[in-house]
């Protein structure tokens, strides 16, 4: 009887070669810290106990002097936690990973290497087209740690820079009320047979949840205004205790803005803050009452308020004093530099772990999402709708 014929091949019967994932071998960073030159911004990335992590593990770390001086870290901090110091920012900026706060300027771009790791803020609305042209001439990777995800699907950076703009708005609303020209003399603090201050926090993300966590804890009342019955709903339970929240209705938020003291503006928006508080709703407000506008890095959602510098933070209009400094974390630069560097640091240890970026982006999709340029190419659509610029998907890039 005739054998049925084989759908296979004899070739194709015979033991094919597997290609096997092989471990990664970890690798060794060099890591350069640039002293911060954009104005006011006394930040730096990694704390000299980071860097000490970062040198107990094999890794090498060049410090310019006078980086960490400012947010109260000095040279023989980082010295006596094993990393070098140099006066020379070349050097530096020569360095196989490069991490900064604010994005480099096109002066410190011109000092790298080809094919650097740079790790730093984007800024978009900030940036410039020439920017983006320097990355790819020098075939540089940069990560804008805005964008990085955790395991959580949040934005690890931005939500540790919200709690401290949100928890600092109160801080400052208090030193404003009684300090500031105009100021109605009020202490922020619930005294017995005093009625409390009365704060108005509009937006009830990661910094409107920090301001009311604030304001209570000092004896505040507080009401919450947000467009989203869930944020309201999440942030009622975060808090733990029933609050006032309404969502945007002009009629009680006029209410509202009548009677308080302090506002606290902490509404974003994909382009530009919503315009939410009018400049009839001002005129409304209490003379000497105080407003506090977080979103006025993404245009404010004060119609009255103008930006500001920490030099001379406010403006009085309409009898209503206005804050609005862009860049809050940056007063406070020994919290914000220990927050961004718990960040960083389990981030470059996982790199090294990885045995370098190329692969710790294919294991990472959160830290994958923060790569906006790879090897001189455009990785992020948000960047190449701004800038009109052409780009191509990490995915098909890195597999």
């Amino acid at each position: 009887m005739q054998q049925p014929s084989s759908p296979f091949t004899k070739a194709q019967l015979l033991p094919q070669e597997e290609k096997l994932e092989v471990s990664a071998q970890k690798g060794e960073l060099f890591i350069g810290l640039p002293k911060e030159t954009y104005f006011q911004e006394k930040r730096i990335c990694l704390t000299p106990d980071a860097v000490a992590a970062l040198v107990a593990h094999g890794h090498r770390v060049l410090v310019e002097k006078g980086a960490g001086e400012e947010a109260g870290f000095s040279d023989s901090d980082y010295n006596e936690a094993g990393a070098k110091l140099t006066n020379d920012k070349k050097q530096v900026f020569g360095c196989a990973i490069v991490l900064k706060v604010e994005p480099p300027t096109l002066e410190e771009l011109e000092l790298m290497k080809p094919k650097t790791v740079l790790i730093s803020a984007l800024q978009l609305k900030t940036r410039q087209k020439s920017y983006f042209k320097t990355l790819s001439k020098k075939k540089i990777t940069a990560l804008g740690f805005e964008f990085i995800k955790d395991e959580d699907n949040s934005y690890p950076a931005v939500k540790a820079l919200s709690e401290i703009a949100g928890t600092a708005s109160v801080l400052i609303a208090s030193e404003l009320m009684v300090n500031a020209k105009k100021g109605n003399g009020l202490l922020f603090g619930n005294i017995s047979g005093v009625p409390p201050v009365e704060v108005v926090v509009i937006g009830a993300g990661t910094v409107g949840e920090y301001a009311v966590r604030s304001a209570l804890g000092l004896g505040a009342s507080v009401k919450v205004f947000d467009s989203s019955l869930t944020k309201l709903r999440t942030l009622q339970a975060n808090v733990g205790r029933p609050l006032y929240t309404s969502t945007i209705q002009p009629k009680n938020l006029l209410k509202a803005l009548r009677r308080c003291d302090v506002a606290i503006g902490a509404v974003r928006g994909k382009n530009r803050s919503p315009v939410i508080v009018t400049q009839t709703m001002v005129e409304n407000m209490k003379k000497g009452a105080v407003v506090i506008d977080v979103s006025v890095d993404m245009g404010g959602c004060f119609e009255t308020t103008e930006v500001t510098s920490h030099d001379a933070p406010t403006q009085i209009t309409n009898g209503v004093i206005h804050y609005g400094v862009p860049n809050i974390p940056a007063r406070y630069p020994k919290t914000a530099s220990i927050s961004i560097s718990n960040i960083f640091t389990p981030y470059l240890l996982d790199i090294a772990e990885n045995g370098g970026l190329e692969n710790a982006i294919r294991f990472d999709g959160g830290l994958r999402n923060g790569l906006y340029f790879y090897r001189g190419i455009l990785t992020n659509k948000a960047v190449a709708d701004w800038f009109d610029m052409s780009w191509s998907d990490i995915n098909l890039l890195i597999y």
